[in-house]
């Protein structure tokens, strides 16, 4: 029975509504005259309290409300991908063709193109029984994907009783027809999901993959594993989301979900008009033609700002559920956590800390908990993994404040980005000392069996060197760096080297924009050997000045512009010509004692 209820209060996107005591909770519903969408949030008695999702100016008591007696659902099939969708799953561009820059209200149109058509190769055929999951066949969505159609994972399964051809179909025609105990459904390329309920699965997967993200400081410092969950807190200006530009650009992924979330217009407008030109680094297409954008910048309706994280990451489980690698970047969780705060304040519940609503922490965990490296419903076997990477601004860069430290409980990799090194000019400024990853040991064997037997060995000692230097600071900015013995300043000369030569990237510099492990762990390996080198030299009297002033120096801290990735046996000659350096200083001392 559909409930039609009608208005009694409205407080910006908040809105009271009698008569609603037959709908259920989260149910979307029209609001009003112009048959706004909303979502009912609360029941109480006969009163619904619904969040509108687009603008409520000009709505007035008495006018109706009907629910749909569905609840907020996305659409998934072929046509999403290379699409820009506000928070509800409306394509911007489509809208704007029929408003005009400024978006309407009450505007109905589909996600995908309805009508075009997708050249269709069955994958089953008659007689076949599928279970929920399975593939049905396979459509190219574009250039850079094969998009697998999938039974919906809450469809009964059964028997397959008629089977499309090959041949090119419309997203809404039937491509098969099942039947399980006499019941008959027809299946067509798309199906939709609710946005708050995670997409099943048949197993879950222990995070042993890492993410190559071709960031140094990353990757070989603080990892993430595909299917794992990492934070990028930063105060404003600490380059939060160039780095997040660079983890959907260059990760090993095959779909990029990026979801901006209460960000200003101008940032985004930045996204929105730089991701459609950028190029994939791997196979030379546009990037667009793997990527997916949510975009619900901080002027557009708040309530609206809360559903674009649901929608972006239903969108990333569905891609998963083909066996795809997924990596889903939010930008910034704490504009959502403040569009929860608002929405709490209309509808006056009691606050919790700084004004957040007391469920802020459960939401961000249901959030976080649907990443995951997953085996999926169905046949053929496959594994696809869903990474979520969320931003978070603290104001003031204060990381005690809720967002953020209630973030940190529920994610394994934190990226702490740090003001004075943007303000120095390090980028990225992930501080070495506060950031962590708890996906270290599951990644090793990897990098081991892939890359490296001793790369946990090596990453481990100089990350010491950072750790003993950052000891080192205190007495050199009470003493002085004379007071210092050589030994312990050579500890600072080689982080220095290390922040210029690893941890420091450009974004912007054609070599140094990505760096393969190979590259990543060769360069490393040098600061190590130059370090253990100088280490002898200097237990042979040879003194620091003549260290530091050998030319080699140089040369190891341009090597990331330097050596491309396909000329990476380069860094083996580097390796060569530094021990012939050291043999070269060890003579000359000789020369000097005789």
């Amino acid at each position: 029975m559909v409930a039609r209820g009608s208005i009694v209060w409205v407080s910006g996107p908040a809105v009271k509504a009698d008569g609603m005591s037959t709908t259920k909770m989260y149910e979307t519903v029209e609001v009003g005259e112009s048959k706004l969408i909303g979502e009912v949030i609360r029941l109480t008695g006969d009163v619904g309290f619904v969040q509108v999702y687009e603008s409520t100016s000009g709505l007035k008591p008495g006018e109706p409300v009907v629910g749909t007696g569905q609840p907020l659902s996305v659409l998934l099939g072929p046509g999403v991908i290379g699409k820009i969708y506000d928070g509800i799953q409306r394509p911007l561009v489509e809208m704007a063709q029929k408003t005009g820059d400024f978006i309407g209200r009450g505007i109905a149109t589909t996600p995908v193109d309805m009508k075009k058509k997708y050249k269709f190769v069955p994958q089953a055929k008659k007689g076949d029984t599928v279970q929920p999951g399975s593939i049905l066949g396979t459509v190219q969505e574009t250039p850079l994907l094969t998009h697998s159609i999938l039974v919906p994972p809450n469809h009964r399964g059964g028997t397959i009783r008629d089977m499309a051809s090959e041949g090119d179909y419309d997203v809404n025609q039937v491509i098969a027809n099942t039947e399980r105990s006499g019941y008959k459904t027809e299946l067509s390329m798309y199906h939709r999901w609710p946005v708050r309920k995670p997409r099943p699965y048949a197993e879950r997967y222990d995070p042993s993959v890492p993410l190559i993200t071709g960031q140094r400081i990353i990757d070989t410092y603080f990892p993430i594993a595909k299917g794992g969950t990492g934070a990028i807190p930063g105060g404003f200006g600490t380059g939060k989301t160039v780095t997040l530009h660079q983890i959907a650009k260059w990760a090993d992924s095959k779909v990029v979900v990026y979801i901006g979330c209460g960000e200003r217009g101008n940032e985004m407008t930045e996204v929105l008009v730089e991701f459609p030109h950028l190029i994939d680094p791997r196979s030379g297409r546009p990037l667009m033609e793997r990527t997916v954008l949510v975009a619900n910048t901080s002027n557009m309706p708040v309530a609206a700002r809360e559903a674009s994280i649901y929608t972006g990451v239903t969108i990333a489980e569905y891609y998963r559920d083909m066996g795809f690698d997924v990596v889903l970047v939010a930008d910034s969780t704490s504009r959502w956590a403040e569009a929860l705060r608002e929405m709490s304040g209309r509808l006056e519940e009691m606050p919790a800390e700084e004004g957040y609503p007391s469920y802020l922490a459960s939401r961000l965990a249901e959030f976080y908990e649907r990443a995951g490296r997953v085996r999926a419903l169905g046949s053929p076997e496959r594994a696809g993994s869903v990474t979520i990477v969320g931003a978070v601004s603290p104001s003031g860069a204060d990381f005690t404040e809720p967002v953020t430290t209630h973030t940190i409980r529920f994610i394994k990799t934190f990226w702490a980005l740090d003001t004075r090194l943007a303000y120095s000019r390090h980028y990225p400024s992930i501080n070495w000392m506060q950031s962590y990853s708890g996906y270290l040991e599951d990644v090793s064997k990897w990098w081991k069996q892939n890359v490296s037997a001793d790369w946990y060995e090596l990453r481990a000692q100089s990350y010491e060197i950072l750790q003993r230097e950052d000891t080192l600071k205190e007495i050199v900015r009470l003493l002085g760096p004379e007071a210092l013995p050589d030994e312990e300043k050579l500890i600072l000369e080689l982080a220095r080297m290390i922040k210029i030569g690893i941890l420091q990237q450009n974004s912007f510099d054609n070599v140094d924009t990505y760096c393969s492990p190979e590259k990543q762990l060769k360069l490393v390996r040098l600061m190590i050997k130059f370090y253990k080198e100088s280490q002898k030299a200097l237990r042979e009297g040879i003194p620091l000045a003549d260290i530091r002033a050998m030319p080699i120096i140089t040369t190891l801290l341009k090597a990331k512009f330097e050596i491309p990735d396909d000329q990476v046996s380069k860094l083996d000659d580097l390796d060569n010509r530094l021990s012939e350096e050291f043999r070269g200083i060890s003579r000359e001392e000789a020369k000097v004692v005789v």
